[in-house]
């Protein structure tokens, strides 16, 4: 789906019919007849919409002098409504997807090339965000960096307190379920502090100001944007090695909780191995001692012996403190 947007009069940003200077080119999910159209029609380079449309593009800014376009790829963070991502089935995993923004100066327009519906576009469109004007290509580009850096913050916001939930039922019953889930919630923050990486090395490239001419009032943005973007790194990393430890931590009590389970029941095996023992002694077709007594020549006694052996080495493994 392609549609062309600008900022009007008052303020909000609204549909137009044809591209015209100063509108916002989005495209989401794009069809072969719309990526034709930005080819031919916008005059987007064709290399620049191949690298929008792979999910594996990692977060870059390239300029061509030819055609005087600049390319710019972030990652910004997604999930799907239901709480299942989009590159795996499995359940509460957050990821990341490029977002490409293209300047077209030659023709004062401005693109967007994602893969998915996401977040980003759609608040921005309905004006979630304020003071956006499509005309100003650059400070249109910042506000969007900074809106999808305050969403990492959001989502990492998010994976702290549901892995905090995990954890409180992991407390009470270690099962599959919680520990897949903590499990993917730590894949979550590898993705998403990769990506931020990526989109930080991206801000720096920007901030220089050799490729993106920058004006007085976008410094201040800027600032805005790489201040995010560090404090999303930071708790990244930081609710990252809390959930690596608390792995950790449950991974040793899983242990834990094994070798006592196996340590009962070896004690239990030992003790039960003492009747057959003597019972297995009395079977054999030989003289045994005591035989001829009339009190201990009986079925009674190698069972009495039986019990008091086993009363006997339960008694020398609780004291040693192996029944639990």
């Amino acid at each position: 789906m392609i549609e062309c947007l600008m900022t009007g009069a008052n303020g909000t940003i609204s549909r137009v019919e044809a591209p015209c200077p100063g509108c916002w080119i989005n495209a989401v999910a794009p069809s072969e007849e719309e990526l034709a159209w930005l080819e031919h029609e916008i005059g987007v380079l064709p290399e620049f919409v191949r690298s929008a449309l792979d999910e594996e593009e990692t977060s870059r800014i390239d300029y061509d002098e030819d055609a005087r376009q600049i390319f710019v790829i972030v990652d910004y963070p997604v999930v799907d409504e239901d709480g299942t991502t989009v590159r795996t089935s499995l359940p509460l995993t957050y990821d990341t997807m490029p977002l490409t923004m293209i300047f077209l100066p030659e023709k004062g327009m401005f693109a967007t090339i994602s893969i998915l519906e996401n977040e980003v576009v759609d608040d921005l469109k309905s004006g979630r965000v304020r003071n956006v004007d499509t005309r100003y290509r650059t400070r249109f580009l910042l506000q969007m960096l900074l809106h999808i850096s305050q969403l990492y913050l959001v989502y990492l916001r998010r994976i702290d307190r549901l892995s905090s939930s995990t954890e409180a039922r992991l407390h009470a019953s270690v099962r599959n379920e919680e520990l897949i889930q903590m499990l993917n919630l730590e894949k979550s923050l590898v993705y998403f502090s990769t990506s931020l990486k990526s989109d930080e090395v991206t801000l720096n490239k920007i901030a220089q100001g050799r490729i993106i001419p920058l004006y007085e009032d976008d410094q201040d943005l800027l600032e805005d944007v790489l201040v995010e973007v560090h404090q999303a790194i930071e708790m990244a990393n930081i609710y990252s090695g809390t959930l690596s430890g608390t792995m950790d931590a449950f991974a040793s009590i899983i242990s834990n909780n094994l070798n006592i389970v196996m340590k009962v029941l070896s004690v239990i095996t030992i003790v039960m191995a003492i009747p057959n023992i003597i019972f297995g002694f009395y079977g054999m077709n030989v003289e045994l001692p005591f035989e001829g007594v009339a009190l201990l020549d009986n079925w009674a006694f190698p069972l009495l012996i039986a019990v008091v052996g086993c009363l006997v080495a339960a008694w020398i493994f609780n004291r040693k403190g192996l029944w639990h």
